[in-house]
């Protein structure tokens, strides 16, 4: 077993959350991670078993408990026993903003016209090509 407290951003590496300390480093100093709640500010924080970390990552949440502190960035397999997941489901598919498609058009209708574009523009609220 590994000591009882480690730095915040070396446990993100070793439990493959990040790949690497540097990218670990600026999610931390970029407010995206929170240990039991609370916004942290430093690379340098510990983290203790117990601790619920909460990682905004790009497009998802993930929230782990932190069962043990790792003493190295070993196999995916070793890293999955240094945390308890605890991460909520991800959206069915196709309930997520970006997984909608703004406009569909039928497949071989060819390019839109003048008027289609302007119609399309007013519809999504967004000005002209350009602007």
């Amino acid at each position: 077993m590994a000591s009882e407290r480690q730095r915040i951003d070396k446990w993100l590496f070793f439990a493959r959350v990040v790949k690497s300390r540097t990218l670990a480093a600026k999610l931390v100093q970029g407010g995206k991670v929170r240990v039991n709640g609370e916004k942290i500010a430093q690379a340098s924080q510990d983290v203790k078993p117990g601790d619920v970390l909460t990682v905004t990552l790009d497009r998802r949440i993930v929230v782990h408990r932190v069962v043990d502190c790792g003493e190295r960035r070993g196999p995916a397999a070793e890293a999955r026993t240094l945390y308890e997941d605890l991460s909520p489901p991800p959206p069915p598919r196709g309930e997520s903003a970006l997984d909608r498609v703004v406009a569909k058009r039928e497949p071989g209708s060819g390019r839109p016209t003048k008027k289609e574009r302007r119609a399309l523009d007013r519809l999504s609220d967004v000005g002209p090509a350009g602007d």
